[in-house]
């Protein structure tokens, strides 16, 4: 499978751009299994790698000039000077790539140049960490053809900061993190203050379960205001309560924490849902390094109340996903995401994923909504070179 869909990138870079490319490269998007909202206060979250990759075929240039082309995205070859790359200047999809080589050169790299080619299975706006899968394989072909040496973290510190900056989307660093990081068969522990890992095996096939992903196609976008507005309200949080981030306000100590933010009501919704995240995510890890995996069902369901009702990100589809899902026997299921939209994961028996799927399309059907795209999660590996 990624054999030909490398040998079909190439084939069409050599047509875009005359000569063949010097390698190809892919990233995965991601499924968060738990610890949503939490990477921007340093804490703790759970991602995976889904086999959804963007791809990209890439050769070096020593022009200063960067051409760009997605076969997503109508519209022929792009092409920017480097030198005449600014935060915040691109609206358009080439914003991701070109940020990319932006944060290279910002940090000191000799980039000077390159002819890529983009193609991607990873579902836009469905909260899969579509926009880090390009930004990752992107660094991670420039990492490779121009010899940097640098590490997966530090690619995904990098692609971070060309969201941040020259996207201008105050996203945390997990999606980057898992994109460049993740393992086959596991999903990644990430302490995202000191950028620690620990890959924990999570096999559900071998235990008779399946992850489902219910993409709502509600379309939500990070660069959009509202993130940015609960961002900034648990950075007011941790500053009323004297600590460098939400990640160190102990949990047992939420109640003292709370009482001392008084009639502040939205920031003592937001630092409570970052603190128990945290304690979610804890649990998780033990549950599953413990064997106990099909426990950790009624934690997913209580981080999906904690995002709807203190973080207040989710949607009428997002919950009749949940709500209709754990109706017919779901072991577990909340939103996934950035939330506004996007995903919603399943976990389940595996006998009992016809059922629920056929559940939530007749729900939506009912309530008039768009009809949702369903598939199974499966833990992946992360960016690679393809050939």
């Amino acid at each position: 499978m990624s054999e030909a869909v490398a040998g079909a990138v190439a084939e069409r870079f050599e047509e875009l751009y005359g000569a063949g490319p010097q390698g190809v490269w892919a990233a995965p998007g991601r499924v968060n299994l738990i610890g949503e909202h939490t990477d921007y206060n340093d804490g703790f979250v759970m991602p995976f790698a889904l086999p959804h990759i963007a791809v990209a075929a890439v050769s070096r240039r020593e022009d200063g000039v960067l051409r760009l082309h997605s076969a997503d995205i109508e519209g022929g070859v792009v092409e920017l000077r480097l030198d005449d790359l600014v935060p915040e200047s691109d609206r358009a999809w080439t914003a991701y790539p070109a940020g990319v080589v932006w944060a290279l050169r910002e940090a000191g790299h000799p980039v000077t140049g390159a002819d890529i080619h983009l193609t991607s299975s990873v579902p836009s706006g469905a909260g899969l960490s579509s926009s880090a899968a390009i930004e990752v394989v992107v660094a991670l072909a420039l990492n490779d053809l121009y010899e940097l040496g640098l590490r997966r973290w530090q690619l995904a510190r990098l692609c971070q900061r060309a969201e941040n900056v020259y996207v201008g989307a105050p996203t945390g660093i997990m999606d980057q993190t898992a994109s460049a990081c993740c393992e086959a068969g596991h999903a990644l522990f990430l302490d995202t203050r000191d950028l620690s890992q620990k890959q924990i095996p999570f096999d559900l096939a071998a235990e008779g379960m399946r992850l489902l992903v219910v993409d709502t196609q509600v379309k939500h976008a990070h660069s959009d205001g509202e993130y940015g507005k609960r961002r900034a309200g648990c950075e007011k949080g941790a500053a009323l309560l004297g600590v460098d981030a939400l990640r160190d306000v102990p949990y047992a100590e939420l109640d003292a924490a709370l009482e001392r933010l008084g009639d502040e009501e939205e920031v003592r919704r937001l630092v409570r849902h970052v603190v128990t995240e945290d304690e979610r995510v804890e649990k998780v890890v033990a549950l599953l390094e413990s064997g106990d995996t099909r426990a950790i069902g009624p934690v997913l369901v209580a981080g999906h109340a904690s995002l709807r009702d203190d973080f207040r990100i989710s949607c009428p589809e997002l919950d009749l996903v949940v709500d209709t899902a754990l109706a017919v026997g779901a072991l577990g299921a909340r939103m996934t995401g950035g939330g506004f939209g996007g995903s919603a994961i399943v976990l389940a028996e595996a006998a009992d994923v016809d059922t629920i799927t056929k559940a939530v399309q007749e729900a939506f059907a009912a309530a008039g909504f768009t009809a949702p795209r369903v598939f199974e999660a499966v833990p992946s590996a992360g960016a690679r070179r393809l050939n």
